[in-house]
C-alpha cells in the first residue's frame, strides 16, 4: 500500500492533497460521490460507477473488510476512490485490483464543490497538480458515450429455475439476478446487443432491462430492441433500463445537476402515497410530461423515480438492495407476478 503524497484536481483547478493508499498511477474520469454509509464493497464494483472517480462523504471506508461474496462484478469499475479514512485492509485490495485511492482527504469539501458547481471532470494521483489538470481536462465527458458496451455479458447465460425472465445485460448488478432467482424465476441474461426479435425468440414470460453506466440518450439498439418488445411481452427496467424505457415510450432525460447515489434516497410511491427508502447510483433522470405514466418521485428534487403502463413498469432507484434498505424488494416480486401471469410467448 502507497503512503505518498497525493493529488486529486478537478477540471476547475481546484486541488485536494491526501496520501495515495492504492495502486500507483494516475486515475481520471467524471469526480462523483456517494452518501452511503456501508456498502463500499458493493459501491465499488458496481458497473454503473464506470469512467467515474468515486468519493465517500461518509468519512471512515473499509472498517468490516473485504468479502467477494458482496461483490456486484468480477472486478472494480470506478476509475479511482477517494474518501476520508481508508481502513488498510480495503485500500490494499483496491491496490491489488489495481485502483488508484486517495484519503486523508477533505471529502466534506470535495462533496460540495461537486454539488455547488455540478458534474466535473478529474484526475487523480502522485503526479504534480499541472499534470492531473491536464489528465482531467483531457478525459472525455460522459455524455455521448455508449459505456454498456464496456461492461455488460458478451455471451447469455441463465441462472435459476421456474418461469423465464429475459434480462437485458447493460451493466447489470450481479445481486439482480440473484434477486429474481430467489423470486422462483429463470434468469436468462442476454448481451446488450441483441435485438427484440432475438430477445422474444428466448421466449420469456417478461423481459427486464437492467442497470449500467452511462449515457442513455445514445443507446439506439436498447432503445430500438425496448420499442420492439412494448405491448408483446410484460416489460420492466431498472435505473438506466428505466431511462432506455422511459425513451422508448417518447420521454426524454436529462443529465442531473451531480447525480443521486447513496442507500438513502426517499421516493413516494404516488399511487398509495407510501414512501420508501431506496438505493439509487444515476447521473441521468428521465423527464415525463405525461404524469399518468409516472408512479414514483424522488422527495429531494421531485425527479421522476418510476414508469408504469398496461404492460410495462420500471424503476429509477435500485430495488436489489445491495446495499442498502430493502423497501423496494417488492418490484422484483411484481416481475415474478407477471411471469406467472403470462403465457411462454409463441414465436410467430
Amino acid at each position: 500500500m502507497q503512503n505518498h503524497t497525493a493529488h486529486l484536481v478537478l477540471e476547475d483547478g481546484t486541488v485536494f492533497t491526501g496520501r495515495s493508499t492504492g495502486a500507483p498511477g494516475v486515475g481520471a474520469g467524471e469526480a462523483c460521490f456517494t452518501t452511503a454509509m456501508a456498502g463500499y464493497e458493493e459501491s465499488v464494483t458496481d458497473p454503473s460507477y464506470v469512467a467515474q472517480v468515486l468519493c465517500f462523504a461518509y468519512p471512515l471506508i473499509g472498517n468490516y473488510g473485504v468479502d467477494p461474496a458482496r461483490h456486484e462484478s468480477e472486478r472494480v469499475q470506478c476509475e479511482g476512490v477517494v474518501a476520508r479514512t481508508l481502513r488498510p485492509g480495503f485500500a490494499g485490495w483496491l491496490a491489488e485490483q489495481g485502483t488508484v485511492a486517495l484519503d486523508d482527504i477533505d471529502t466534506r469539501a470535495l462533496v460540495r464543490r461537486i454539488r455547488d458547481a455540478g458534474v466535473l471532470r478529474c484526475a487523480l494521483g502522485e503526479a504534480d497538480p499541472e499534470e492531473l489538470l491536464a489528465r482531467a481536462l483531457a478525459e472525455p465527458p460522459i455524455d455521448g458515450r455508449p459505456l454498456e458496451r464496456r461492461v455488460g455479458t458478451v455471451e447469455p447465460f441463465t441462472v435459476g429455475v421456474g418461469p423465464r425472465v429475459t434480462l437485458v445485460d447493460l451493466g447489470c448488478k450481479r445481486s439482480i439476478p440473484g434477486r429474481l432467482a430467489a423470486a422462483g424465476l429463470e434468469v436468462h441474461v442476454v448481451p446488450s446487443e441483441w435485438d427484440a426479435h432475438a430477445i422474444l425468440a428466448t421466449e420469456p414470460r417478461a423481459v427486464l432491462v437492467g442497470n449500467g453506466p452511462g449515457d442513455p440518450s445514445v443507446l439506439d439498439g436498447p432503445i430500438d430492441m425496448v420499442r420492439g418488445l412494448l405491448g408483446r411481452v410484460p416489460l420492466f427496467g431498472i435505473c438506466l433500463g428505466h431511462q432506455v424505457l422511459g425513451l422508448a415510450l417518447g420521454l426524454e432525460t436529462f443529465k442531473l445537476h451531480f447525480g443521486h447515489r447513496g442507500a438513502n434516497h426517499p421516493v413516494r410511491d404516488l399511487r398509495s402515497g407510501r414512501v420508501l427508502v431506496t438505493v439509487q447510483n444515476h447521473g441521468y433522470a428521465v423527464s415525463a410530461a405525461d404524469a399518468e405514466l409516472v408512479t414514483y418521485v424522488s422527495l429531494n428534487d421531485g425527479t421522476v423515480e418510476g414508469l408504469a403502463g398496461e404492460d410495462f413498469a420500471s424503476v429509477q432507484f435500485h430495488p436489489e438492495a445491495a446495499p442498502g434498505p430493502l423497501d423496494a424488494l417488492p418490484f422484483f416480486e411484481e416481475i415474478a407476478a407477471a411471469c406467472r401471469r403470462a403465457p411462454i410467448f409463441a414465436r410467430s
